[in-house]
């Protein structure tokens, strides 16, 4: 699956163009061993990505946006997702759902396709519960039968 920033890429491409013509104008390069050569001496400060074209050797950047777009989305702090995989929650559910907290049970069970150890099974059970305490005790309160008064 291609990351959002290749979007930038596709959007800029020009089909009539080679790859490496296409990337140059975008401020790119096709061989990351001419972009950043290991440097002989100590390194000289600065380097000069666009030109007005009259130095040999450099090359000019038509779509600069590209590679600022490139930047400015790497910098973004990253989202941090602490949730647990809908297969994980459903498992766990299933689970409980039908051996309560006999994990042998659960170990034999047809649905344990990974073949989880009753402690691998009891550790998934815990990470669900610490991850989700409200809705896990919605859901243990849900499997109750409801004292129903008869007469």
């Amino acid at each position: 699956r291609l990351s959002p920033r290749s979007s930038h890429i596709r959007h800029a491409w020009d089909p009539s163009k080679s790859v490496a013509q296409n990337l140059a104008e975008m401020g790119l390069s096709e061989d990351p061993n001419k972009a950043v050569p290991i440097p002989k001496k100590m390194p000289v400060s600065g380097v000069e990505v666009e030109s007005n074209g009259q130095q040999p050797g450099k090359k000019i950047v038509r779509k600069p946006y590209v590679v600022n777009e490139m930047e400015y989305e790497a910098n973004l702090p990253e989202k941090k997702s602490n949730t647990l995989s809908r297969d994980l929650i459903d498992y766990v559910r299933y689970m409980i759902q039908n051996h309560g907290e006999n994990y042998k049970e659960m170990a034999r069970d047809e649905k344990n396709y990974y073949q989880d150890t009753p402690k691998q099974i009891k550790r998934k059970i815990n990470v669900y519960k610490n991850f989700y305490p409200e809705e896990y005790k919605d859901f243990i309160a849900s499997l109750k039968p409801e004292k129903m008064d008869v007469q």
